[in-house]
């Protein structure tokens, strides 16, 4: 019967050994499932995925530790170090419609918009912090410089510089008087969308700028038309300076080309009996032309054709 108490006990204490061993084999596969979770958690919260229209800031209690501006994977310190994003996209900031005077007092409605991007994160976060304060530190910038260049420009002249001219100056004007660097940002274009009158006085305004704008062109027409006469009447008179002197010129070379045929007949008729012949020619050519249209030629005895023919008879 003892042996049986004992054999009972044995297996019992068999058992509680059992019970309290099985529990304790679970243990290590629990702990390493708990550090892989742990590990995984980590591991993600220490990567930092950059994309390409973007920069990526890891901060250290507040404070940018570095940037990361390359698109793909990096790495921080979990828990410690935090990350922000700032666009490297081209960023359009649309102003505000407002008024300004022109130089010569007059009203004109602006509407305005403009580009600009990020070209340094690091500086961009350290004066402007955010997109929202950077907005509004444009939006002061580009509308002083508007206002300091239409100030200066009449109203018609800022009308007629739609074409781009005034964005142009005002571009130039920033640049000339706005650090926009120490921002870490640039200005692409600032373009003008809407530039007009205020409507209770475009119409008036629209006629008074026709009216002086015919007076204008009637002032270059008579201008044209003044300095057309005075072409004109140069012309003439160098038209007629040269046809005197042509006229001269002929004059002088006929009375040299007869003098020099003069000399050539006194050089053929240089004998008394070529003198005759010549004096025989001439008189015939003399008393053709005195019978042209008539068959009878009546000459008196002194003259010199009638003298001429008796010599012959």
């Amino acid at each position: 019967m003892n042996d049986n108490i004992n054999h009972n006990a044995e297996n019992a204490k068999d058992d509680n050994i059992e019970h309290i061993r099985q529990p304790k084999s679970k243990t290590p596969l629990i702990a390493a499932v708990i550090i892989l979770a742990i590990a995984i958690i980590i591991l993600m919260n220490a990567m930092v995925i950059t994309k390409e229209n973007e920069y990526t800031l890891i901060k250290q209690f507040g404070k940018v530790e570095r940037i990361v501006k390359s698109p793909g994977l990096s790495f921080r310190i979990p828990f410690i170090q935090t990350t922000d994003t700032l666009p490297k996209t081209m960023l359009l900031y649309d102003l505000t419609e407002s008024d300004v005077i022109t130089q010569d007092k007059k009203t004109m409605v602006v509407d305005s918009y403009v580009l600009w991007r990020i070209d340094d994160p690091l500086k961009f976060t350290q004066t402007l912090t955010n997109i929202t304060n950077a907005e509004g530190r444009i939006n002061t910038i580009v509308y002083n410089s508007m206002k300091n260049i239409i100030s200066s420009m009449s109203q018609s002249d800022v009308i007629s510089s739609r074409d781009g001219a005034l964005s142009q100056s005002i571009m130039a004007n920033i640049k000339d008087s706005v650090d926009v660097d120490q921002y870490g940002i640039a200005f692409v274009t600032i373009e003008t969308k809407h530039l007009d009158l205020p409507s209770d006085n475009k119409a008036a305004v629209y006629e008074r700028m026709i009216s002086e704008r015919n007076n204008i062109a009637a002032s270059y027409t008579a201008d044209g038309e003044s300095e057309a006469k005075k072409i004109r009447t140069k012309t003439d008179n160098e038209i007629v300076v040269s046809v005197s002197e042509a006229e001269a010129e002929a004059e002088k070379i006929i009375a040299e080309g007869e003098a020099e045929y003069m000399k050539i007949l006194s050089g053929i008729y240089n004998t008394s009996e070529r003198a005759e012949l010549y004096t025989f020619v001439r008189a015939l050519d003399a008393a053709k032309k005195s019978m042209k249209g008539e068959k009878t030629l009546i000459l008196s005895s002194d003259s010199p054709l009638a003298s001429i023919f008796n010599k012959v008879e």
